[in-house]
């Protein structure tokens, strides 16, 4: 995968920001049922109790409560479909973030505070505070210029690489859901 330069990115952040902002569209459903493994779904069950269907978050999240479950803060990872686009270029690429949702809607500060609410199909969502930020496994399969760009304070003030939910009600989601703020 060829990686997007910084002219790339700049000129095709008109289109990202211009990015619904109370009602959008799921874009693509992927779950990471092991380490380093994607599988990309057109329909997923999301559980408070249990997280995205499919998806290891359960049994291997990164960040854990102090009686070692997994915590709920990062139960869900949500990007801009947009602004991956801008990334890969190809939608077959998008699952390699990682991200279980990727949406048609404007996910920043700005317009989804901590503890705002999402609905897509029939569950819901909310913004947690846990900084969403591209790592080294980001950076190797974006680039170093996307790693930089999404983890500046425009990135992470627009939310570029994505935002972190909780579950908070049991339900369906499929792609093409809309995806509303409550």
């Amino acid at each position: 995968m060829k990686y997007a330069t910084l002219n790339d990115i700049e000129n095709r952040m008109p289109w990202v920001l211009d990015s619904p902002g109370n009602r959008g569209r799921v874009e693509l459903i992927v779950v990471r049922p092991q380490i380093d493994k994607r599988e990309v779904l057109s329909q997923v069950l999301f559980s408070p109790e249990t997280g995205v269907a499919g998806d290891n978050w359960q049994n291997q999240c990164w960040k854990t409560l102090s009686n070692g479950r997994a915590d709920p803060v990062v139960q869900v990872a949500v990007m801009n479909a947009r602004m991956i686009d801008v990334l890969t270029g190809d939608k077959n690429h998008w699952p390699l973030a990682g991200d279980q949702l990727f949406v048609d809607f404007d996910l920043s500060v700005n317009n989804l505070s901590p503890g705002a609410q999402l609905q897509t199909g029939n569950t819901v969502l909310e913004i947690t505070t846990e900084p969403h930020r591209a790592c080294d496994k980001f950076k190797q399969r974006f680039g170093d210029v996307a790693k930089q760009y999404v983890n500046s304070a425009q990135g992470d003030a627009l939310r570029l690489r994505g935002v972190y939910a909780k579950i908070i009600s049991t339900g369906e989601v499929s792609i093409g859901d809309i995806i509303h703020k409550l």
